[in-house]
């Protein structure tokens, strides 16, 4: 068939939403408790940090960048989510299905950089607590936060550009709940090869992140492992066992998403997949930093309680 007789398509279904009469309101209250959930532990965590002077360190600095950047990171997708399930049409528009592709990539990516630096920071400071003070100065935080968000965003415009010109005039029905490359891909008429292309220049980014990460800490663990003292020791090791926490959780499911190339996961695994790193990992973000940290607990019930005085 011609390209001038060729449909074009001006949106796309998500077709594997449950009908409102399914049963979808059973999902549509759970997700939506946990999307207030991460919105509200996560702006406490930001706020917290910014106004309590004792956490104005780079440590809780990356964490109050984090928390910020997976309140918008969940933006993207989850109040999709939430209208697909109580809607009829459960449809996005082209333009639509972009934004959400290149907003959800760029903020995980940027928080993919955000956790390696959190990796670096705890490294230097236990590693080299003498230069610690003179490595990561106030400055060079700034420059590397402000470094990684502007890398995350940048580096996702080709590929969203590039599938922007492509053409899409066939099926239109996303097996996924939101907008994800593949999916979208495999859904044009035209020859997708650069997939693997750009499978491979995920890995690269991915293997990259996780190497420094999984060395850093490493290192960690053989440095505290010699700590004589039994407190120091166990305070060390509970500071970082709240960032590998994250780390395994965003990176293991990111993982499981990216990293297999042409191997086809069954639909149900690809959609809890998705799930985990979408929606999971961002609900256990708060409760990793709040309740394992006394500095961040007591610094979260200021900022509630200075909260509620400025509302009275």
């Amino acid at each position: 068939m011609g390209q001038e007789n060729q449909t074009v398509v001006a949106e796309f279904c998500f077709s594997d939403f449950p009908q409102f009469e399914n049963g979808s309101l059973l999902l549509f209250v759970p997700l939506l408790f946990i999307y207030v959930f991460i919105i509200v532990g996560n702006f406490t965590i930001f706020s917290a940090v910014r106004l309590d002077t004792r956490l104005h360190n780079p440590m809780y600095n990356f964490i109050s960048i984090f928390s910020f950047l997976e309140i918008w990171y969940t933006t993207a997708t989850i109040p999709k989510m939430l209208s697909n399930l109580i809607s009829e049409r459960k449809t996005i528009s082209f333009i639509g299905c972009l934004l959400q592709m290149y907003f959800f990539h760029s903020l995980g990516v940027t928080e993919a950089l955000v956790l390696t630096l959190m990796a670096i920071d705890r490294y230097v400071a236990i590693c080299n607590p003498l230069r610690y003070a003179v490595i990561m100065t106030p400055r060079l935080c700034a420059q590397l936060s402000t470094g990684s968000c502007v890398f995350g965003f940048l580096m996702l415009l080709p590929e969203i550009v590039w599938i922007s010109t492509l053409p899409f005039c066939g099926p239109n029905q996303i097996h996924q709940l939101f907008c994800d490359f593949e999916p979208v891909l495999r859904l044009a008429c035209t020859d997708t090869s650069m997939i693997l292309v750009e499978d491979v220049i995920h890995a690269i980014f991915i293997l990259t992140s996780v190497s420094i990460i999984s060395l850093s800490y490493l290192r960690i663990i053989t440095v505290i492992l010699r700590i004589p003292s039994g407190e120091s020791r166990q305070k060390a090791f509970s500071t970082c066992a709240a960032h590998v926490t994250v780390f395994l959780l965003f990176f293991g499911s990111v993982a499981l998403t990216y990293l297999r190339f042409s191997v086809t996961f069954p639909p149900l695994l690809d959609k809890a997949t998705a799930l985990v790193f979408a929606v999971l990992a961002p609900l256990f973000n708060p409760i990793i930093y709040s309740l394992r940290n006394k500095d961040m607990k007591d610094a979260a019930m200021l900022s509630t309680v200075s909260g509620a005085r400025d509302t009275i």
